[in-house]
């Protein structure tokens, strides 16, 4: 009874799909709740993810010239304020320490809810010359902003994240690394995480307070809603007028710079969950998975069957897998969900009778097929499963996310497809904030994005049936 209640123990996806999320989420034990309100606690299971995402992610981002950087995490109240319309993007979200010790604090310091502010205090005094440009610098961090309601991974108090800050010397130099960065997140989400994306444009409401344009990759999660994955903002030279963000250019003239920020979170997992997981836990792409492949010995009592089974281990890990043998002294079946709970992509299974055969199983975690192959070929059979396993999962993002996206070219049809069926729905836009403030009013969905690839699906806006300017995905969201 004990192994059939710990899958009993999570609430059906389509039964309540947040109740679903948060089971996974504790008892893949990814994360704990803290004692303080809103912040959560990454456990060993989460932080492993994060740790394979901080790599992989670093990587690309070296690769194309970025340096990592450290910055503090208190801003001055004076140093935020310089950029009005990002200081009161933030202002409702900012925690403020006013005290040193018993002392009360000369000047309030802000928690960092990000830190453009600390960037552009620092070019403002590294870059004199065009020779400086341009600077590439990027942060791992945790930010705070001070959220009403909070849930692990998709809005915390305290979160993870990585900050990406350059600073060049024209307008077409900044637009450029805006585009690369957004780009290189989508094909991360793609490769690494099985996660199909699209990228575009947000509306100037969307945007990201003090930027003059703002890029997003938005994913689609189990439920139909949406997801803001990934950012890559352009901040033109708004940001160095406002610090004194000046360079000598080529003929000795003084110019402004032009700044890009671009981020990706922790919210991200929040996203490998609700798009890959299902009844029995998680689901995790091989390419990300912390352990791949989980060796679990039958009857493991008997003489010899840990022995090989370790063997095994030694030859996939050998063979450049991240591997792991349960060797705890729980029942096969418990061992079964719990492998299936964590995601690990694939099982291992031996016991005597397979030694005698000179046989293993390999079962898959995303369709529950068992393969059984000679142990001898055990390691190649299993690298090639989780190339299969990874390609699979993306194709069924796929699928999943081209089957939710509608079209509506009137208003009715434009609410009753927001209702009745959760998904993008694309249909054009006046421009006008004010038929975008009302669509939200009426159904609760926002402008995710106006893509990259404009299809013109009607000549009038869905809301107000004036001439349309642009395409956007529509969608309720986390």
């Amino acid at each position: 009874m004990a192994e059939k209640k710990l899958v009993e123990a999570i609430t059906a996806r389509d039964e309540d799909f947040a109740q679903w999320y948060t089971d996974v989420v504790k008892k893949a034990e990814l994360v704990d709740y803290s004692s303080v309100k809103g912040c959560m606690i990454l456990k060993p299971g989460g932080y492993a993810i994060w740790e394979n995402i901080m790599h992989e992610l670093d990587r690309r981002f070296k690769e194309t010239g970025v340096e990592n950087v450290a910055m503090p995490l208190f801003i001055p109240e004076s140093l935020l304020q310089r950029e009005k319309d990002h200081v009161e993007g933030f202002a409702p979200e900012v925690a403020w320490v006013t005290h040193g010790g018993n002392e009360k604090l000369e000047e309030r310091l802000c928690v960092r809810p990000t830190s453009e502010t600390l960037f552009c205090d620092l070019y403002s005094r590294i870059v004199q010359s065009h020779r400086d440009l341009p600077k590439l610098y990027n942060q791992w961090c945790s930010v705070v902003r001070w959220e009403k309601t909070t849930r692990p991974f998709l809005r915390t108090t305290e979160f993870w994240w990585q900050e990406g800050h350059t600073v060049h010397a024209t307008e077409e130099e900044a637009e450029e690394r805006t585009i690369q960065m957004l780009n290189l997140y989508a094909d991360f989400c793609e490769e690494m995480l099985a996660i199909p994306v699209i990228k575009g444009k947000k509306t100037d409401k969307e945007k990201f307070a003090g930027a003059n344009s703002t890029y997003t990759i938005e994913s689609l999660m189990h439920d139909g809603k949406a997801l803001q994955s990934a950012t890559s903002h352009n901040f033109g030279d708004g940001f160095a007028r406002a610090f004194g963000i000046q360079y000598s250019d080529k003929e000795n003239k003084l110019q402004y710079a032009h700044q890009t920020s671009w981020g990706l979170s922790t919210r991200i997992i929040g996203a490998i969950i609700m798009v890959h997981g299902d009844d029995s836990g998680l689901v995790l792409p091989p390419r990300i998975a912390p352990v791949q492949v989980m060796v679990i010995p039958i009857a493991a009592h008997k003489e010899g069957v840990l022995e090989k089974a370790d063997e095994i281990r030694k030859k996939l890990a050998l063979a450049g897998l991240k591997v792991k043998l349960d060797d705890t002294d729980k029942s096969p079946g418990w061992k079964f969900s719990e492998q299936e709970m964590r995601g690990i992509p694939l099982r291992l299974e031996i016991g005597p009778k397979d030694i005698e055969a000179g046989k293993c199983v390999l079962v898959r975690r995303d369709t529950r097929e068992k393969i059984e192959v000679s142990i001898s070929d055990a390691a190649e059979k299993a690298a090639e499963l989780l190339e299969t396993i990874q390609t699979d999962m993306l194709e069924r993002a796929k699928s999943h996310l081209e089957s939710h996206i509608y079209e509506a070219t009137d208003y009715e049809s434009f609410k009753k497809t927001v209702e009745e069926k959760p998904g993008f729905v694309k249909a054009m836009w006046c421009g006008e904030l004010e038929c975008e403030m009302k669509i939200k009013e009426d159904t609760t969905a926002t402008s995710r994005c106006m893509p990259f690839k404009q299809d013109a699906i009607s000549d009038k806006c869905v809301c107000c049936g004036k001439p349309a300017k642009k395409l956007v995905y529509w969608g309720k969201a986390y």
